[in-house]
């Protein structure tokens, strides 16, 4: 009882909760970069225009985002550095998308938004590429 109600913790309690966040919000963002992969030609003409850099372009940005860094992120490597696209794009998807409705249809994104910048903080912990070798 005395543990839990403790604020100490341990390294290998942060490295392994470090481990857990990165992999399960790294993954349900791949699905989401994947199902925009898949679904690439259906979206293209009527995805969100960001800077007027176009639709496809906007949408090839996301899946880069979405997909690949989140990847990196999973396996931590490039940890901070492929948080950053994905913080750009949940906040672009928070508060241009979803006009920062938090506890509406930007709820997911927020989530998002939240963890990705608690990793890019935190960094990913040791067990991960970064962790290993020691950067």
């Amino acid at each position: 009882m005395k543990k839990l109600l403790s604020t100490n913790y341990s390294a290998p309690a942060f490295n392994i909760a470090m481990f857990l966040l990165r992999v399960t919000f790294g993954v349900f963002m791949m699905m989401s970069g994947y199902d925009k992969l898949v679904h690439f030609a259906d979206q293209k003409n009527h995805f969100m225009d960001f800077l007027g850099m176009g639709s496809t372009f906007s949408l090839c940005l996301v899946i880069f985002a979405e997909f690949f860094c989140a990847l990196f992120v999973i396996i931590g490597l490039f940890t901070r550095l492929s948080a950053i696209p994905l913080i750009i794009c949940m906040s672009v998807a928070l508060f241009m998308a979803h006009h920062g409705d938090v506890l509406g249809k930007g709820q997911h994104a927020a989530m998002f938004l939240c963890v990705f910048l608690i990793i890019a903080l935190l960094g990913p912990g040791k067990a991960s590429v970064d962790g290993i070798s020691g950067r």
